[in-house]
Formats: C-alpha cells, sequence, structure tokens
C-alpha cells in the first residue's frame, strides 16, 4: 500500500508555475529551459516534502502541457523590447489563466476518478456480492434440477400408470355395458317369465281354494280321529313313562353294581399281578439256592407251586386292602 501525499497535484503545480515567474524569462519557456529551472531536487526543496516519484510525474505533465501549448514559437524577431516585455506579460498571464484553468479541469478529472473510483469499488462490492448469490442461485437451480428431474420421472410413471387406468376403465366401460345388455335381456326374459308366473298362479290359487275347502273338510273329520288317538296315546304315554321310570332304576342298580365288580376286577387284577412278581422272586431265590438239586427240586415243584398259590405271602390282608381301594377309586 502507498503512503499518502504529503503534497497535492495544485499545490506542485503553483509551485512550479512560481519559479518559473521567479526565473524572468522573457522568451516563453522550452523544454530544455523548463528542466534547467526546474527539477525534482528543486521542487522537493521548495515544497520541504513530497515522493520524488510522484513529483516527476507531475513535473513530466506539467512540462507536457506548458512545452505542448506550442508557445515557444512565440517570439518574433525586430519586436521593440517594451513591447516585448507587454506581449510576455501578457503571455505569462494568458498561461498562468490557461494552466489556472487546466489546473481547476485537472482537479475536476482527479475528482472525477475518485468518485469513479469509489463507485468501482462499490461495484466491484455488488458484483462480488452478485457473485456469490448466483453461486448460491446456482447450488438452488442444481437442487431444483434434481427435484424437476424427479419430478419428470415420477409425472412419467404416474402418465404411464394413467394410460392404464385409462386403458382398464375402457375395458370396464366395455364390460359394463355388456352387463347392462345382459341384464335388460335377463330383465326383460324376467318379466316375461313374471307375467307367465302370475298367470300360473292364478290358475294355481284357484285350484288350491278348491282343494283347500276340500282338505279342511277332510281335516276336520281326521282332527275328530286324532283326539281320540291323542287321548289313547297320553294314557299309553303315562304307562310307559311309568316304565321308563323303573327301568331307569334298574339301570342305576346295575350300573352300581358293574362299578363295584368293575372295582374288585382291579383289585383282583392288582393282586393277581403282585402275587405272580412275588412268585417270580421267589422262584429266582429258590433256583438260586437249590442248584444243585434241581433234581429232587423237579418233584417237589409243583406241590410247592400250589402251596404257593393257596397261601400267598400276605394274601390274606393283601386282598380287602385292594378290594377297599378299588372301591374308593
Amino acid at each position: 500500500m502507498s503512503r499518502p501525499a504529503t503534497t497535492t497535484p495544485e499545490q506542485i503545480r503553483s509551485t512550479v508555475l512560481a519559479m518559473l515567474a521567479e526565473a524572468g524569462d522573457a522568451t516563453p519557456v522550452t523544454g530544455a529551459r523548463f528542466r534547467k529551472v526546474i527539477s525534482v531536487r528543486k521542487l522537493r526543496a521548495r515544497l520541504g516534502a513530497g515522493d520524488p516519484a510522484t513529483l516527476s510525474r507531475t513535473l513530466n505533465a506539467i512540462e507536457a502541457e506548458v512545452v505542448r501549448a506550442g508557445l515557444a514559437d512565440i517570439a518574433i524577431p525586430g519586436i521593440p523590447s517594451d513591447i516585448a516585455e507587454q506581449m510576455g506579460a501578457l503571455w505569462q498571464a494568458a498561461v498562468t489563466v490557461q494552466l489556472d484553468d487546466v489546473v481547476r479541469l485537472k482537479a475536476e478529472a482527479q475528482q472525477a476518478i475518485a468518485a469513479a473510483d469509489v463507485a468501482r469499488t462499490d461495484a466491484e462490492l455488488r458484483v462480488e456480492l452478485l457473485r456469490q448469490e448466483v453461486s448460491e442461485l446456482r447450488s438452488t437451480l442444481a437442487g431444483r434440477d434434481a427435484e424437476l428431474a424427479d419430478l419428470r420421472a415420477q409425472h412419467s410413471h404416474i402418465q404411464a400408470r394413467c394410460v392404464a387406468l385409462d386403458e382398464a376403465q375402457r375395458e370396464r366401460q366395455a364390460r359394463l355395458e355388456a352387463a347392462v345388455a345382459e341384464r335388460a335381456t335377463l330383465e326383460r326374459a324376467h318379466a316375461e317369465s313374471l307375467a307367465q308366473s302370475q298367470h300360473r298362479y292364478e290358475a294355481l290359487s284357484k285350484q288350491l281354494l278348491q282343494e283347500t275347502a276340500h282338505q279342511r273338510e277332510a281335516l276336520k273329520k281326521e282332527h275328530g280321529q286324532f283326539v281320540s288317538q291323542l287321548k289313547f296315546a297320553e294314557r299309553r304315554i303315562a304307562a310307559l313313562e311309568g316304565e321308563h321310570e323303573r327301568l331307569e332304576a334298574e339301570l342305576a342298580s346295575e350300573r352300581a353294581t358293574r362299578q363295584q365288580a368293575v372295582g374288585e376286577a382291579l383289585a383282583l387284577k392288582a393282586v393277581n399281578s403282585s402275587q405272580h412278581a412275588q412268585l417270580d422272586e421267589l422262584m429266582r431265590v429258590v433256583s438260586a439256592r437249590e442248584a444243585p438239586r434241581r433234581a429232587p427240586a423237579a418233584s417237589a415243584g409243583p406241590a410247592t407251586a400250589r402251596r404257593t398259590k393257596s397261601t400267598p405271602k400276605g394274601g390274606g390282608a393283601v386282598r380287602p386292602k385292594n378290594a377297599t381301594r378299588a372301591k374308593k377309586a
């Protein structure tokens, strides 16, 4: 970043003009004379401060303006000195006025440049903001493009489905029209059959009335017969009910007797199973003890078995106990 200028272009211009006026040249300033009278070092010493580069650029601009005016050729040979001095004073006044106009115009130009720089800075800031907004809008637009593509795909799917539904609707409409026509045909056939049925119903109704009258007379006769038969049947039913109650009592007693017999049979079966088990155990013990005397044991075996069956171990006490358990069960 450049250092802030301590001198303004107006100060530099006024100082240069003052130094030219102090030089007291009668003839207009030329480029060589301008460089001889004014230099960067002299101007900086006169001002007391200033950037050499800035002073050099300003001096070059002022030199170009002064020399470009073409006033170096204004001196005409053979003019008296007093007229020449008056012309020089006039020329100095014109140059001063012209330089003041140039200074004013340049100041206005500098102000316009500063305003343009400020406007350019504002425009750059606005451009940057607009770029950010454009980037955000682009990202939003990309998202919306994706949503639009998705919606287009959904629209295509829905459109295809709508076409399929339209075809199905047309097919169902055709089926409905066929069903309506068939229903109309069935309704006509039903109306015809209903009319025929009504005609037959009227004929049958007359015939039924006649038959009903005959049946009513027959029913009266049958009713009398049924009344007499009903009384006989009631007496018969009363007798059968008494017989039924008697048979139920006998059946109950038979069931009790059968349950008792079943209990005794179960008790005997349990006793028999226990005795068989005891007998098997006893036979194994006897076989183990009398293995050397098998021949004598063969003759005594049947008598022992009979004695064992006739007098089982604990047999006299087991049977009443098992029978009592069976009855309880």
